[in-house]
Formats: C-alpha cells, structure tokens, sequence
C-alpha cells in the first residue's frame, strides 16, 4: 500500500494509469486494481475513464491521489502497514 502512495504522491496532480503504476511499483494486476478500487472507496483516489491517445486503442482507466491520500501519504512516512479502515479515517 504505501509503495502505491508513494508512486501517487510522486506525481499527485497527474493522472496514471495502472500499467504504468504496476510497472513504477511492482505490484501484481491482482493487487493494485483491488487497492486502487478500494482507495477510490474511501476517497483516498479518484478515477475517471481517459479516451484513447490513438485511434482504435480501448479507454482506460487514470488514477490521481485526493487531497485526503495526499495527507495520508504524509502522515505515513515510514509505514510499510496497510491502510488505516475507512472508519478510522473519519
């Protein structure tokens, strides 16, 4: 989890895409897009569908951190642990 903030944090105001952030982080498809959906759940990410950059190239997904994952980011600077429940956020 916190490779993936970290990759997020790099670049917080630019939209990624999950190949790019498997690539970045290491982390299997069958764990960053279960995190991914589960950050946006909690307002940790926001995700939004990008129309191709080429023609006949399906839409993806794009992921960026909210303000609320930026200060988590930061408020876990050395924390390897998961994330905190969306309860203990509020």
């Amino acid at each position: 989890m916190r490779t993936l903030l970290d990759a997020l944090s790099a670049q917080r105001q630019e939209w990624r895409h999950g190949y790019d952030l498997m690539k970045e982080t290491g982390l299997s498809s069958g764990t960053l897009y279960p995190l991914l959906m589960r950050m946006t759940d909690q307002g940790l990410v926001e995700a939004e569908w990008r129309e191709p950059a080429q023609p006949g190239r399906p839409a993806r997904h794009a992921y960026r951190l909210t303000a609320a994952g930026f200060a988590l980011a930061l408020q876990l600077p050395g924390d390897r642990g998961t994330l905190p429940s969306k309860a203990s956020l509020a």
